[in-house]
């Protein structure tokens, strides 16, 4: 499958996984509260479980198609749903930042160490609904119903590769304090960024249904 294929999808996940959401919010406490190896722990749990949403979702949704065809268009009309819905929820968080309401962030005591953070952070993924409804998103736009399985194991592994390393750079930047207030009182911009990108995704998905009609 060409290369760009994958980039698309990665250039989604990317500004995706870096959003503020529930995986980065546990991941920036847990590097404030128990120090940078914590974070870490908690980035590589957040690798791991992109990896098997990926893994799931692109084996289930392939299923799927090969059984009812019309399923793309379906799941193309939910994703148009989807972004618009990521980009009016960013939009409004990144507004209300600008107006000075900032962003806070839970705080606690010292985390229970490395394992216990890479657990909490598989959970966090588990049962966040942002995980879904990305993957649902994703998947209208990558050609799983022609993926093979090398196609889907590239795929999960960039994915997996990229989610860590976002998280990484949270926990590292954040097991300091000047990151910490930085981001409560600019982390709006990020918000700012992913709901104009959302925006312009949905535009070009949109288009394409439009094309292909």
């Amino acid at each position: 499958m060409p290369l760009a294929e994958f980039l698309g999808v990665w250039a989604f996940l990317g500004v995706n996984i870096a959003s503020p959401g529930p995986n980065v919010i546990n991941t920036i406490t847990t590097a404030m509260n128990g120090g940078r190896s914590a974070g870490m722990a908690s980035a590589a749990g957040v690798g791991i479980g992109i990896g098997l949403w990926c893994l799931g979702m692109s084996f289930g949704m392939s299923a799927l198609f090969a059984l009812w065809p019309p399923a793309q268009v379906v799941l193309t009309l939910v994703a148009l749903a989807l972004l618009c819905s990521f980009a009016w929820r960013y939009l409004r968080a990144a507004l209300a930042g600008f107006r000075g309401q900032g962003r806070a962030l839970a705080q606690g005591g010292r985390a229970a160490g490395m394992r216990m953070a890479f657990l909490r952070s598989l959970a966090v993924n588990v049962m966040n609904p942002k995980a879904l409804t990305s993957w649902l998103a994703v998947l209208s736009v990558f050609p799983v119903a022609r993926a093979g399985l090398l196609d889907i194991g590239v795929l999960c592994l960039g994915a997996m590769g990229l989610s860590a390393t976002i998280h990484a750079v949270y926990a590292t930047l954040f097991s300091t304090e000047a990151a910490l207030r930085f981001y409560q009182r600019r982390g709006w911009i990020l918000s700012g960024v992913a709901g104009v990108f959302f925006v312009t995704v949905a535009a070009g998905l949109a288009w394409r249904l439009v094309a292909s009609a």
